[in-house]
């Protein structure tokens, strides 16, 4: 089948990614990468993560075939779930993990990071994002996402600050959904790999504080971030 890994950007997105990967290997399923390879889904499974993207028809297709013919495989997306999606969970072909962040955090990381791309003299979506309002903006793109996911029965749930406070009891529930026993010394080997005290390149461990928006943002930004995402962060699990 394929396991989904979805989240919010700068939530943790890329290390929920290559965890959920690493214990699907683990557990006897396939490296995505290879996949993308050997079926020729490299425009479809894009950047190092296979992200897939919008989880069109036209983009799900093809990426169900390796499914079909036994092979189990991460891939990522930050998209909404869309009626093939819903059709492929419904019919055991994909399961999916879903991941998310205080969104006062996921602005201060995205409006940070783009100002890093900005001074590197490069170009993404977040180099995008000049000011904290284009961020907050930005951000509540994906709360709508966030609730079509967590709305949908049989989706993972998990929050990026859960991971960081209790690693091994959120990443052992991980490998259970994945089907995975996490007492397997191959298992075991991976959710050890990816704890968050090493700090790994690319797993957005910069500061690693759960609540650093609390300070890094003035109170007046912090006030206009707790106005703009009012209406979610208490069905979050978060306080103003």
């Amino acid at each position: 089948m394929i396991i989904l890994a979805a989240g919010m950007p700068r939530a943790g997105s890329g290390w929920h990614y290559n965890l959920v990967h690493d214990i699907v290997v683990a557990a006897g399923g396939q490296d995505a990468r290879q996949i993308r390879r050997r079926f020729l889904l490299t425009p479809i499974l894009t950047e190092v993560n296979c992200n897939i993207g919008h989880l069109y028809f036209r983009r799900l297709a093809p990426v169900v075939v390796p499914a079909m013919l036994g092979n189990t495989f991460a891939i990522k997306t930050h998209s909404k779930p869309t009626a093939m999606a819903r059709r492929l969970m419904n019919s055991k072909r994909m399961a999916v993990t879903y991941i998310y962040r205080d969104p006062r955090a996921a602005l201060l990381s995205a409006y940070e990071y783009g100002e890093n791309v900005r001074a590197a003299g490069r170009q993404n979506v977040f180099s995008r994002l000049e000011t904290l309002q284009q961020a907050i903006d930005f951000i509540k793109r994906y709360l709508l996402i966030w609730r079509k996911w967590t709305e949908i029965e049989g989706v993972h749930v998990l929050r990026y600050e859960d991971l960081l406070r209790d690693y091994d009891g959120e990443a052992n529930r991980l490998a259970r959904f994945l089907k995975a026993d996490p007492a397997h010394p191959a298992v075991k080997e991976a959710i050890e790999f990816y704890r968050s005290e090493k700090g790994l390149k690319g797993q957005h461990f910069e500061f690693g504080e759960a609540e650093r928006f609390r300070t890094a943002l003035t109170p007046d930004q912090l006030e206009t971030a707790n106005l703009a995402f009012e209406p979610y962060l208490t069905d979050m699990g978060y306080t103003p």
